[in-house]
């Protein structure tokens, strides 16, 4: 059952308001309505009778699996701003040993879908074959690419600025007096990856404090980067994702060290987990709700048949400072 109080509060609106829009009455905007009317789809509520808007279409989501929690915040925000625009949508996940994207894709086109989003997909493995994308444009699929773009696929692209996340992160820990600094990614044939190193490698110019390490975007890949990084004498490390950033801190513990009091860590992503774990993680968090809003408006005109602009739309993260970093250690001088 909706609380007034819960769409109020996500709608920012007076729970007073809420109720002229759910019993459908006067003195309210067009725009108050709208927001109001999105934030009972995206909070999960079902609409009343009168207020559901009559279905445009089913749109597919393709992503690479649920176990990272991001991957889960896009899926959900992607289908209620689809629902707020009419559209019912069909969530495929790649687990290890399912069905992949072209299987995906194949079944989402028997059912006559108007348009597919492919989130994190072969698009940005640059070692994959990405043909079956231009198939797929040659027969007039409406798609938009996120977090992997590649000029050779002619459809919409919307990634987060990779490369702005790492001078965020690098600027907060110099900030705190941090040289030795560490970067814990997956591998550099993903794009997303490849951005991250070399942006790190930029900023780092001839500085010898700076290292890498490349394993996989997972909490047991953040372990075996952390214990690497930590090895090579790094008293701050910024992650790939956060689920590496768990990793980090892991390995950190088990060597002796305290977070944050010895090393720093920085996760990346956002995700809600991130405020309650210990100490609760600083995080480059994605501006999940602007990339799935311009996601939704992008699929939506070329579904219309409008052209929608090609080139990469990039939205930049933002700092989340919390437990995790702190000031670096005086470094031990001998007499």
């Amino acid at each position: 059952m909706a609380k007034l109080s819960d769409i109020a509060a996500h709608a920012g609106v007076s729970e007073a308001t809420v109720s002229r829009v759910l019993n459908d009455k006067g003195n309210v905007s067009d725009s108050t309505r709208d927001v109001v009317l999105t934030s009972i789809d995206v909070l999960g509520y079902e609409r009343p009778s009168n207020l559901r808007r009559h279905a445009v279409g089913m749109v597919g989501i393709i992503v690479p699996e649920l176990t990272n929690p991001v991957f889960a915040m896009i899926a959900q925000t992607l289908q209620g701003r689809f629902s707020a625009h009419g559209y019912t949508s069909v969530l495929c996940t790649q687990a290890p040993g399912g069905a992949q994207e072209e299987e995906y894709v194949q079944m989402l086109q028997e059912r006559g879908v108007a348009g597919v989003v492919f989130v994190s997909g072969r698009h940005a493995d640059t070692t994959a074959d990405i043909s079956h994308y231009a198939r797929l444009c040659e027969r007039g699929l409406p798609m938009v690419m996120v977090n992997g773009h590649r000029d050779e696929i002619d459809a919409p692209s919307l990634s987060t600025n990779e490369a702005s996340s790492v001078r965020m992160a690098l600027h907060h820990l110099r900030q705190l007096g941090h040289t030795r600094i560490g970067l814990a990614t997956g591998q550099s044939r993903y794009l997303p990856s490849l951005r991250k190193v070399e942006e790190f490698q930029r900023q780092a110019g001839n500085d010898g404090g700076l290292a890498i390490e490349q394993t996989w975007f997972s909490v047991e890949g953040g372990e075996l980067a952390g214990r690497r990084l930590l090895e090579r004498g790094v008293t701050a490390i910024i992650c790939g994702s956060d689920m590496m950033a768990l990793g980090a801190i892991k390995a950190a513990e088990l060597q002796g060290f305290s977070v944050p009091a010895d090393v720093s860590v920085v996760g990346y992503d956002g995700s809600l987990l991130t405020q309650h774990t210990s100490p609760p993680l600083t995080t480059i968090r994605q501006d999940i709700s602007g990339l799935s809003g311009a996601i939704v408006h992008a699929l939506s005109e070329e579904i219309a048949g409008h052209r929608h602009p090609r080139g990469e739309m990039l939205f930049d993260p933002e700092l989340v400072a919390r437990g995790s970093t702190a000031p670096a250690r005086p470094v031990a001088t001998t007499a």
